[in-house]
C-alpha cells in the first residue's frame, strides 16, 4: 500500500517550520535558523533515501547516485524528474528544476515587513527581505539532497540558486 501526504500539508508544514525558526526560535540569528532548517531536511533526506533504496544494489559511482536523485528520488518527492543535470566532471553537479513546486506558489507579503506605502514595497530593502524569505525556504530541500546523498555514501555540500523564479538550481559539491 502506497502512503502519501497531501501536497498542501507539506507546503504548510514547510512554511510554518521556516516561520517558527526564523521569527520565533532564532529571530536574531538567521544563520542558526538556516542551519537548523537544513539539519531537519538532512534527517528527512537521509530517511527517505533509506526507504527508496532498500531494494536496490549500492551505487558504484557518484554519477549513478546523482542520477538516482534526479530521476527516482525527485520523482517520489515532487512527482517529476529534475529538468536538467550539469556537471564539470570534477565533483560539482547542478540540478535544475524549472518549476520547483515549493516555490511555485509562494508569495511574500511585504506588509508584514514594511508598514509603509506601496512605493516602499518596491524598495531594495523589501526585495532583499523577499529574497531572504525565499532563500530560507530552500535550506530544507538542500538538506534533503545532502541527507540523501550522505546516506548513499557521498559526503557533499548543497546550495541553491533562485535567480530565475520559479526555477531553482541546486549545486552539489562532492567532498573529496
Amino acid at each position: 500500500m502506497v502512503r502519501e501526504v497531501s501536497e498542501s500539508c507539506v507546503d504548510s508544514l514547510l512554511t510554518e517550520m521556516v516561520a517558527c525558526y526564523c521569527n520565533r526560535f532564532y529571530a536574531n540569528k538567521p544563520e542558526l535558523a538556516a542551519r537548523r532548517i537544513e539539519a531537519i531536511g538532512y534527517q528527512v533526506g537521509h530517511q527517505l533515501s533509506e526507504r527508496y533504496t532498500m531494494e536496490r544494489p549500492r551505487f558504484t559511482d557518484h554519477l549513478e547516485a546523482i542520477k538516482f536523485i534526479c530521476k527516482d528520488f525527485w520523482s517520489e518527492l515532487f512527482k517529476k524528474q529534475i529538468d536538467n543535470l550539469k556537471t564539470n566532471h570534477r565533483g560539482t553537479f547542478v540540478l535544475q528544476d524549472n518549476k520547483f513546486r515549493w516555490l511555485a506558489r509562494m508569495s511574500v507579503d511585504p506588509s508584514t515587513d514594511n508598514a509603509g506605502s506601496v512605493e516602499d514595497n518596491n524598495s531594495p530593502t523589501a526585495e532583499n527581505k523577499a529574497a531572504h524569505a525565499m532563500s530560507m525556504h530552500l535550506y530544507f530541500p538542500c538538506g534533503i539532497i545532502r541527507g540523501a546523498l550522505s546516506n548513499l555514501g557521498i559526503p557533499c555540500a548543497v546550495s541553491a540558486d533562485i535567480s530565475n523564479l520559479p526555477a531553482c538550481s541546486f549545486v552539489v559539491r562532492i567532498k573529496a
